[in-house]
């Protein structure tokens, strides 16, 4: 639990890295940026393949009809 609180007295107020305590208590940074990212071109990537595999059905499937019809 020491690793977790400040080093200061009991009324001290803790110090900042920045010189000013982060208002919104989000993580400033990128780290969101590039997950969010990553998640987004993962998408993109299950995406295509997937559009991919239906246009290989598609494409058998009218050869196969065409085989069929004549």
């Amino acid at each position: 639990m020491t690793m977790l609180t400040h080093h200061g007295g009991r009324y001290k107020p803790a110090s900042y890295l920045s010189g000013r305590p982060e208002i919104s208590g989000a993580i400033t940074g990128g780290g969101h940026i590039a997950m969010l990212r990553r998640f987004c071109l993962s998408a993109v990537v299950v995406l295509l393949i997937g559009g991919g595999v239906a246009g290989i059905i598609a494409l058998k499937a009218m050869i196969a009809l065409s085989r069929i019809s004549y």
